[in-house]
C-alpha cells in the first residue's frame, strides 16, 4: 500500500468515530485546548481522551503544539483539504457546498486572548524532501520567489532584517521583519509586519518555521502568532495554506502549481 493510501486510511478510521468526531468540533469551536479542558468540556476521562487523541494526532488531524509544561492541542485543516480534493470535488454542486461550508469552519482558527501566550494559528504538512531542502526553499530568495510570488531576502542570522519583495519586478516589500532565531536545517523564527508604511506602527506578529525529519520526509509546522486582529488572522488562514501547498508541489515534483493558489482563495471567498 502507498505512503498516500496508508495516510488516508488513517483519517478516515479516525473520523469514523464520534467521539474523535466530538472531539474535533470541540477544537473547531475553540482551538488551543489543554487535555484538561477537553476532557472538562467533554465530561471525559483523561485516559480516554488521550487515546482518541492519539489516533487524531496520528491521522494528522489534530496538532499538538507545546507551552512549557502544557501541551496544546490544535485542529489541522489539511486532511480535510485533501479528502476534498480526492474524494470531493467530483460530486454535484449542492452537495460540494454544503461540504465546503463545513471545511471553511474547520479552517477558521480562533482568536485568543491577547493575555495568554499561545499561537494563533498552526498550520503542519508533510513533504517528501530532506529538512535541507526545506530550509533552502525557506530562505533561498529565488525559491521564494517561484512559489510565493515574492523574494524573502536576508542572510538569515539572529539579529539580521528580512524582506518580503515583490517578484514581479516592480521590488516594493510587502513585508519587512528580524530574524529571532536561526537554527539550520530545522527551526527559524522572525517577526512579520505586514504594515511597514503604516502612520500607526503595531507590534509585529511572530512566525516560527519547525523543520521534523524522518526518513524519507519532513513535517512542516508553521505558527503564527501576536496577530493584531482577526482580519489579519483570516488573511493567513487563506494565505498559509495556498503558499505552503505550492512548496510542497516545487519540493515533490520541481513544479510549482499550474495556478496560484492564492488566486483561487480570492476566488471563492
Amino acid at each position: 500500500m502507498s505512503f498516500e493510501a496508508t495516510v488516508i486510511d488513517s483519517v478516515f478510521k479516525a473520523l469514523a468515530d464520534p467521539t474523535r468526531r466530538l472531539l474535533l468540533d470541540r477544537l473547531r469551536e475553540h482551538d488551543g485546548q489543554t487535555l484538561r479542558e477537553l476532557c472538562e468540556r467533554l465530561g471525559m476521562t483523561r485516559q480516554s481522551a488521550t487515546q482518541h487523541l492519539d489516533v487524531l494526532v496520528g491521522a494528522n488531524l489534530v496538532t499538538v503544539v507545546r507551552r512549557g509544561r502544557e501541551r496544546l492541542h490544535y485542529l489541522n485543516p489539511v486532511p480535510i483539504h485533501e479528502i476534498e480534493a480526492r474524494w470531493i470535488s467530483g460530486f454535484d454542486k449542492p452537495r460540494l457546498q454544503a461540504i465546503s461550508a463545513i471545511k471553511h469552519q474547520a479552517e477558521e482558527y480562533a482568536m485568543t486572548h491577547a493575555s495568554t501566550p499561545v499561537p494563533n494559528y498552526v498550520y503542519v504538512t508533510y513533504i517528501r524532501a530532506g529538512a535541507e531542502q526545506v530550509w533552502q526553499a525557506l530562505t533561498d530568495a529565488d525559491l521564494t520567489a517561484r512559489y510565493w510570488g515574492h523574494a524573502n531576502v536576508s542572510d538569515w542570522q539572529p539579529g539580521s532584517a528580512w524582506e518580503h519583495r515583490r517578484a514581479d519586478g516592480s521590488g516594493k516589500i510587502d513585508v519587512v521583519g528580524r530574524v529571532l532565531e536561526a537554527e539550520p536545517p530545522t527551526r527559524l523564527v522572525i517577526t512579520f509586519d505586514d504594515v511597514p508604511d503604516a502612520e500607526s506602527p503595531r507590534e509585529p506578529s511572530v512566525v516560527t518555521f519547525l523543520v521534523e525529519p524522518h526518513q524519507d520526509i519532513v513535517r512542516l509546522t508553521v505558527t503564527h502568532e501576536n496577530l493584531p486582529n482577526q482580519e489579519m488572522l483570516g488573511g493567513i488562514s487563506a494565505g498559509w495554506p495556498a503558499v505552503l501547498a505550492n512548496l510542497k508541489s516545487m519540493l515533490e515534483t520541481g513544479e510549482v502549481l499550474p495556478q496560484a493558489p492564492w488566486e483561487m482563495s480570492r476566488a471563492h471567498s
